[in-house]
């Protein structure tokens, strides 16, 4: 059976933001990605193959080297998703700074 993630899933566990993170400036096979955490080797394996399977990552074989990049056109997906969210909670808290501001010059 193959499981299809959800990609909001995936980006929920801290690990796997670190790992976004990490490959987000460059290339990385497994090993120097697993370099970076006090966890065994196969946990991060497994949170790479969680990534892959959301298309967050790919993978690109060089010789005899896995590498890990991300994926920007799938993370372009997920912060369009997100912007609305981003944007009405910036106008919410713009608001909230006028009121406080006004507030403050009433005392």
């Amino acid at each position: 059976m193959n499981l299809r993630r959800d990609v909001f899933q995936a980006i929920a566990d801290p690990t796997r933001r670190a790992i976004l993170l990490l490959v987000a400036s460059q290339a990385m096979t497994a090993g120097a990605i697993a370099a970076n955490f006090d966890t065994a080797r196969p946990t991060v394996s497994k949170h790479l193959q969680i990534l892959m399977e959301c298309e967050l990552l790919k993978q690109e074989q060089n010789g005899r080297e896995i590498y890990y990049y991300i994926n920007a056109k799938k993370m372009k997906e997920v912060a369009d998703f997100i912007e609305p969210f981003r944007k009405m909670w910036d106008d919410r808290f713009n608001k909230l700074e006028e009121i406080m501001k006004k507030h403050k010059t009433k005392k």
